[in-house]
């Protein structure tokens, strides 16, 4: 008998998968039978993350993708659907992390977050929920931050940018949920991953003012897009799932 927790037989695909959390995504979701398709733009680091689910007798593939427009996005779900057929999982990872203040924030500095945060995932979304619709079933994950949900001093482009993702979120909960297509997104709080690494103790004050009071390993964040990628989410649509040490909780 299956777990409820089993991809077997299903294609996923994961944007910015080539380290961090999306990676750590990448390996859960084989880990339970997916085929995973690994989108980045880092041809080494996206080799690596797909030489380690091979070498651990999973399925993947790596797919270089800049998602800088929507055209790039297009592109990325019509190869991923060459390469597997059909995609049963999309994982909307890759983000820009900008933490300023306002005043300091360029316009293209405030173009490329919303580029890649709003405007790729929403184009993905359009190419590859239609044909999951069409067959009756998918699901789709984005991943969103805990400072979507509270005002957080400079963390507006980046906060603004999720808490877009979020009603997305919903939108497609309502639109694509009746056909079959499960639409969730998790609310993510600090993470120790290479991207926040520069944060130095930074991370671990922020992540101090949670319940938990630590940052999150990315594998704990993984665990969160394999249940709701899973049966065993059959019957959560349109939520943004806190996965944030409690934070926005308290």
């Amino acid at each position: 008998m299956t777990s409820s927790f089993s991809l077997e037989g299903d294609i996923a695909l994961v944007t910015g998968a080539t380290s961090g959390i999306g990676a750590a995504t990448a390996v859960a979701l084989a880990g339970q039978g997916a085929h995973v398709l690994v989108a980045g733009r880092n041809t080494g680091r996206g080799e690596a993350v797909v030489t380690t689910i091979r070498s651990r007798g999973g399925k993947a593939d790596f797919v270089a993708a800049d998602l800088s427009d929507a055209e790039s996005a297009r592109q990325l779900a019509r190869r991923a659907v060459e390469i597997g057929g059909r995609v049963d999982v999309l994982v909307n990872n890759a983000g820009a992390y900008a933490f300023q203040p306002t005043a300091e924030v360029t316009e293209e500095q405030f173009d490329a977050a919303y580029a890649l945060n709003v405007k790729a995932t929403f184009f993905l979304v359009a190419e590859l929920a239609p044909a999951m619709a069409a067959r009756g079933k998918g699901a789709i994950v984005n991943i969103s931050t805990q400072v979507a949900a509270f005002g957080a001093a400079g963390a507006a482009l980046y906060g603004s940018s999720k808490a877009a993702v979020n009603l997305l979120t919903k939108a497609w909960a309502a639109e694509y949920g009746p056909h079959g297509v499960r639409v969730n997104a998790l609310g993510v709080g600090p993470t120790r991953t290479e991207g926040t690494a520069a944060m130095g103790d930074g991370l671990g004050q922020l992540a101090a003012q949670s319940p938990a009071g630590r940052p999150a390993g990315p594998e704990e964040i993984a665990a969160a897009v394999v249940y709701l990628a899973s049966d065993a989410a059959s019957f959560v649509q349109g939520v943004v799932l806190p996965v944030d040490g409690g934070r926005t909780a308290v």
